[in-house]
């Protein structure tokens, strides 16, 4: 049974920090491979460009561990993500998520569902993981305190900074002309 990571997020657009997370938790054996997944809104970012065009700066990065999901991209729930890969996937699956998002974890629609899943927090903001971590059941955490860490800003690339990004990321968001104006 394979392990995979479950990276779910906005990628608007996709950049070095993420594609470093997926990297690190690779070859550190974290996981076996790692699903990219793009999701179509979040309830609080608004104004993200079609997730098509999302899907198609990630496939960039594909390979034989790690996959750019296209089918499970409908859903506004994490929880809805990760109930319908169960369906579709035999293996472990292990959410991939910042510390910062940990911190509100608690306000997530279904986390006792989400819970039946292995979740890798990766440290971010020099947040106090363990901190956030006590009020839940131990043994689905994997604390990731070494990772190093990036700050990229996913506003400035979309506001023409291209710092930390693939070039046929930039050359796609040229030719397709996103990220105009905001």
């Amino acid at each position: 049974m394979s392990k995979i990571g479950v990276f779910v997020g906005s990628f608007n657009p996709v950049h070095e920090g993420h594609i470093k997370v997926v990297n690190y938790l690779l070859e550190n054996n974290y996981v076996d491979k790692v699903l990219l997944l793009p999701t179509p809104n979040y309830w609080d970012k608004q104004d993200l460009i079609p997730v098509e065009d999302r899907l198609n700066m990630l496939r960039v990065y594909e390979t034989d561990k790690i996959i750019v999901d296209d089918k499970h991209n409908d859903f506004p729930y994490t929880y809805q993500v990760l109930r319908s890969l169960k369906e579709d996937y035999d293996d472990e699956l292990y959410l991939i998520m910042g510390a910062d998002n940990i911190e509100n974890f608690y306000k997530w629609r279904n986390v006792d569902e989400i819970l039946l899943n292995k979740i890798i927090v990766l440290n971010r903001n020099n947040i106090n993981i363990n901190k956030y971590l006590k009020k839940y059941p131990k043994e689905q955490f994997i604390p990731v305190t070494d990772f190093p860490f990036i700050n990229v800003s996913s506003t400035e690339i979309r506001n023409g900074k291209f710092k930390h990004i693939h070039p046929e990321v930039i050359k796609y968001i040229k030719d397709h002309n996103l990220y105009q104006g905001e």
